[in-house]
């Protein structure tokens, strides 16, 4: 097969898995509208898997099919930058595999800090200081995140 259709595939179907791990398993954050999900495990693995270009493709669809439209552009933007930087830390580090480990471990990482900080920050323009409310869920979903990508 090509190499580059391959990748298209495989971005496919990352984009696919992304989208039913947001969207099959929610739980709901009081006060805030939102949920927790394991998406952003594949999120992570998707940087790891594809590479930080295709995995930056294929991380941000599920609010766009979730009906959540606000936040298409939001999350496209930091799902595809977690799996962009987990991508390119996997790439630099992942030498072996314990590096390798680490290297999952360190888009775990990413991903809170991407997340928490990433939906504030937007959802403080639309929401003013009541977007701190989410800020816990977002880390507790970026640690599942990181547990579920790790394993």
């Amino acid at each position: 097969m090509n190499s580059n259709l391959k990748k298209i595939v495989m971005t496919a179907l990352f984009a696919a898995l992304a989208c039913v791990a947001t969207m099959s398993i929610r739980i709901p954050t009081p006060g805030t509208g939102g949920y927790i999900h394991p998406g952003d495990a594949i999120v992570i693995l998707s940087g790891v898997v594809l590479g930080p270009s295709y995995g930056l493709l294929a991380a941000g669809m599920s609010d766009l099919l979730g009906g959540y439209f606000v936040y298409v552009p939001i999350t496209f933007v930091i799902k595809g930058l977690i799996a962009l930087f987990s991508g390119l830390v996997y790439q630099k580090i992942a030498k072996d595999s314990k590096s390798r480990y680490v290297a999952v471990l360190l888009g775990g990482v990413i991903d809170i800090v991407l997340v928490a900080g990433g939906y504030f920050i937007c959802e403080f323009f639309l929401y003013g200081s009541s977007a701190a409310a989410s800020i816990p869920a977002n880390i507790i979903q970026g640690v599942g995140g990181l547990i579920i990508s790790f394993v």
